[in-house]
């Protein structure tokens, strides 16, 4: 998915530590087989390119994900949408040339994106494109899930006291022998660094710090509002706290689309929190040493 995976945890002996990473990092790279937007041979890009507004079958995991980011997708007012994709390539490739994408081809790609075109059918695991040419992105929420599930296989290898940090999505277990809490540093760019104490939860931050571009003296930055079409400007941060990589992931990414209003996802969903801010950097986040 385009970015390192951290383990730490703590095991009885070598042997059991080896085996558990090594079916960690496994089930890390099955998911990215299914769900990256990275690879053009993923079960996600295959069913992009062969939509043809009838039901496809797809695995379990990519139906689950599809349907929990049309479940956050409602529920945040289409401030994260999975069907973002046509639009987020022309912007990727716009932070590549410093060039704005064509008006043409932003608006043809705009008609392509609302998640009220995509259904999921989890019982049957099928999934429907409406339109020929929609692309899918998962980019917001694969990670966080891609983490709880390694998470899962530590825990079947008998690791119940674990982090892992997957490109800044941070899912935890039981803490470390000794400790309350992980101690995760998130720093968003503004005042100082916080930290947060995490038991049997997850947190995700997203921002803009790494990837924008400045055109026109404007700075782009890579996070797109799936209602406009259009990048956000200047520097926006967010962390949110969940009790699942899949939520605080998804969550973070569409705080960063309504900024302030955010603090309203608290209502919408049980038990997260969220910060945001705005200024010259984005979020940095990792547990402590």
């Amino acid at each position: 998915m385009g970015v390192g995976a951290r383990l730490v945890f703590y095991a009885k002996d070598e042997p059991t530590a080896r085996a558990a990473a090594e079916a960690a990092y496994q089930r890390l790279n099955e998911l990215d087989a299914i769900l990256s937007d990275y690879r053009p041979d993923s079960e996600l890009m295959r069913l992009c390119k062969g939509s043809s507004g009838e039901p496809v079958g797809v695995s379990e995991e990519l139906a689950f994900v599809l349907g929990k980011s049309l479940e956050i997708a409602a529920a945040t007012d289409g401030a994260f949408d999975p069907t973002v994709g046509p639009v987020v390539r022309l912007w990727r490739t716009a932070r590549k040339t410093g060039v704005r994408p064509d008006p043409a081809a932003l608006s043809r790609a705009r008609d392509l994106v609302g998640y009220d075109k995509l259904i999921v059918d989890e019982r049957a695991r099928t999934v429907t494109l409406a339109k020929a040419g929609m692309m899918l992105d998962l980019g917001g929420i694969a990670k966080g899930y891609a983490v709880d599930e390694a998470i899962k296989v530590l825990a079947d290898h008998g690791i119940d006291r674990a982090l892992i940090d997957l490109g800044g999505d941070l899912t935890a277990a039981n803490p470390p022998p000794g400790a309350d809490a992980w101690r995760v540093r998130v720093d968003q760019g503004q005042g100082e660094a916080h930290t947060v104490e995490l038991v049997n939860g997850a947190i995700a931050t997203s921002g803009d710090q790494a990837q924008h571009v400045i055109i026109d003296g404007v700075r782009f930055g890579h996070i797109i509002d799936p209602r406009t079409g259009e990048p956000l400007t200047g520097a926006h941060a967010a962390t949110v706290t969940a009790a699942r990589g899949i939520l605080a992931d998804a969550i973070a990414s569409a705080a960063c689309v309504l900024g302030p209003e955010a603090r309203v996802l608290e209502d919408r969903f049980d038990g997260i929190t969220v910060r945001v801010t705005t200024g010259e950097s984005g979020p940095l986040a990792g547990p402590q040493d």
